[in-house]
């Protein structure tokens, strides 16, 4: 089973229904509910996308939002060492870096779903938009 870690922009992209990214992120979704992947997000990704979304929503919806996110995905933590390690990679985007970081440091990911693919250049996790992983796993 393929092991995908989902950056935060992603997550944001399915809970708001952000057009046209959404539609694929609801996909790659569905297929992580129905256990056809895993699907790993780090604990940081929680405050960020609170912050995001109560812009929009009421704290009540947004709690019920990451409580279905939070059933969904394998939570990994982020600690001392993670940021560390984040300090070091030399990102320009010092949260893509912990996500990063996060991500690697596990071992397990086969590929990291963002749509800021730009920010991931010097990865050892290949990195994938939604888009492009669905086209792969389709073919």
């Amino acid at each position: 089973m393929t092991d995908l870690f989902i950056d935060t922009d992603v997550i944001i992209d399915f809970l708001i229904d952000r057009k046209p990214y959404s539609r694929e992120a609801a996909i790659i979704f569905t297929l992580i509910e129905e256990k056809k992947l895993r699907g790993y997000v780090s604990s940081l990704s929680f405050s960020n996308l609170y912050y995001v979304l109560r812009k929009v929503e009421s704290q009540t919806k947004v709690l019920a939002k990451l409580d279905s996110i939070s059933e969904i995905f394998n939570i990994l933590k982020v600690d001392q060492q993670t940021i560390k390690n984040a300090l070091d990679t030399g990102f320009l985007d010092f949260e893509d870096s912990i996500q990063y970081c996060c991500a690697r440091d596990t071992k397990r990911i086969d590929v990291l779903i963002t749509r800021n693919t730009k920010d991931y250049k010097n990865s050892e996790i290949p990195i994938m938009t939604p888009a492009d992983f669905l086209k792969m796993v389709s073919t």
